[in-house]
């Protein structure tokens, strides 16, 4: 499993060491060790799935504090478009965005920290997204950005009359007018928790 860091800073990209044969094929989908030894010690509580179809857009979504949600995302079937933005005011890379495709058949997974927005678009004709999280759903602290805000200019590979997108993302404010927080603010909550 090599894990090296990816495009903004506190992103990480897993690939996987994957072992084939005639019988199929195994990998490590996770090791808690390796990753601590890149100083990211998050203990995750939650694991989501979910199936969307061909130009689903979903996102993006964020947790405030004391929720903040750090991530592990990856593909089962498919692929999309894994999308992240960095929301936290104080960080250099504030307003910046990140893309990478995650596939079944890249087996690919991205590290996303506390303090990103995340959404995904599915470019396969259906797609099974599953990711862990540090900390649990809360509905109260759910957020979310506007996937088609001009100051991202996030270039979602496909069409914007094609997207299909929820009516809550669909309502989302821009980064500008979004509830935001700065990496003291979830960092103390981080340390409460522990």
């Amino acid at each position: 499993m090599n894990i090296t860091p990816y495009a903004l800073p506190g992103l990480f990209l897993i690939e996987p060491d994957v072992f084939g044969d005639s019988r199929g094929y195994f990998f490590e989908s996770f090791r808690e060790d390796k990753l601590n030894a890149l100083g990211i010690t998050s203990r995750f509580v939650q694991d989501n799935e979910s199936k969307s179809r061909r130009g689903v857009l979903r996102g993006l979504h964020y947790q405030t504090p004391p929720f903040t949600q750090a991530k592990i995302v990856r593909v089962f079937h498919g692929a999309v478009l894994d999308v992240v933005v960095d929301i936290r005011t104080d960080s250099p890379t504030f307003g910046k965005h990140a893309s990478i495709e995650l596939s079944a058949e890249n087996r690919r997974q991205l590290v996303i920290p506390r303090g990103f927005a995340h959404g995904f678009a599915v470019l396969s004709p259906e797609a099974v997204f599953v990711y862990k999280c540090d900390n649990y759903y809360s509905k109260e602290h759910d957020c979310g950005i506007a996937h088609d805000d001009p100051q991202l200019a996030i270039d979602w590979r496909i069409a914007p009359e094609d997207a299909i997108v929820s009516d809550k993302d669909s309502r989302q404010p821009l980064l500008r007018d979004a509830t935001l927080f700065t990496t003291a603010e979830f960092k103390c909550t981080e340390t409460a928790r522990e």
